[in-house]
């Protein structure tokens, strides 16, 4: 099973570029003057890379959101992450910065980061439990704030906000994807070294403590560092949703393994999940390519629904 599950996902990431809405040849994309060149090397190619490292950080960071939280539902955007980045990158869009719009969601995501963290240390006990309700009134007042940015944006302003709410992996070039490649090699890294104390973690706070573990610090620099990542690729593709909360699900259940155990399987499946998902949204047969956040959320909430009712049993 677990070979099989290896092969079928090394086969989707060697055959995405390959498939869309217009067929290329393998022999054409060696050369410069066609057509088939320019589409595999320019849109196919950096879009399959995009996909499974901005899939693979969502995975890790929802791997990470439920260890430190507790909580199965938890997912890289609990803490208001996305919320942050869509209402400033609907800010720059009313405004009429459309071109920055990737600063704009940054930013967006690194205010939120920093207003989290800020408020949090005022808390004394139950650091995580604060955080979280912390994150979800942010989240509820971006929501208002981007519904008066609706109110006064005209249709071509609310069409390029609610585009972006979307998610969209598309690109040009490999000049955004890099600085995503970095983001998830430096998450990767980083959980995989706290593997120890994950492992700690998934016990209880209390025995973690008694191991010699600092509970707040390891969570603090964890859950810094994952919705740093997740700024990143919101910043690039906008909200994709459902991806860290059901791969780590998934993995666990196929593998049957702890999860301290999966650090670097949910990150290579994340990575596969994503760019599945991506092969739906490109070769659907429609005018054109459906928003990716629309293909995760029809496979994620189901299975969201499936967690709820099972928790319930």
């Amino acid at each position: 099973m677990r070979y099989l599950l290896i092969l079928v996902s090394t086969l989707i990431l060697l055959f995405s570029p390959f498939f869309g809405q217009i067929d290329i040849s393998l022999f054409n994309i060696l050369d410069s003057s066609k057509m088939d060149h320019q589409i595999f090397w320019e849109l196919r190619l950096p879009r399959t890379i995009l996909a499974f490292f901005v899939g693979a950080i969502l995975a890790l960071s929802g791997l990470v959101f439920q260890t430190v939280f507790r909580n199965p539902m938890s997912s890289p955007f609990t803490l208001g992450v996305a919320s942050g980045a869509t209402l400033f990158t609907a800010i720059a869009i009313v405004l009429g910065f459309s071109s920055f719009v990737s600063f704009f969601a940054f930013l967006g995501s690194l205010i939120t980061i920093v207003l989290l963290f800020i408020i949090s240390f005022r808390f004394t006990s139950k650091e995580t439990s604060s955080l979280l309700l912390v994150g979800i009134a942010l989240s509820f007042f971006y929501s208002a704030s981007l519904m008066v940015l609706f109110f006064v944006s005209d249709m071509q302003e609310s069409y390029e906000i609610v585009r972006f709410t979307m998610g969209s992996l598309d690109i040009v070039g490999f000049s955004e994807v890099y600085l995503v490649i970095l983001a998830a090699i430096f998450i990767a890294v980083l959980v995989r070294s706290f593997q120890d104390k994950i492992k700690l973690l998934l016990i209880s706070d209390q025995f973690a403590h008694l191991k010699g573990c600092n509970v707040k610090q390891t969570n603090y620099i964890l859950l810094l560092s994952v919705s740093i990542a997740v700024g990143v690729c919101v910043s690039i593709t906008g909200p994709i949703g459902f991806v860290g909360l059901i791969v780590p699900h998934i993995v666990k259940t196929i593998t049957q393994k702890s999860a301290h155990k999966l650090i670097l399987p949910i990150f290579f499946y994340g990575g596969v999940f994503l760019v599945l998902c991506d092969m739906i949204a490109r070769n659907i047969g429609t005018a054109s390519d459906i928003p990716i956040g629309v293909v995760t959320s029809f496979i994620g909430a189901p299975f969201f629904i499936y967690l709820i009712a099972k928790r319930k049993t």
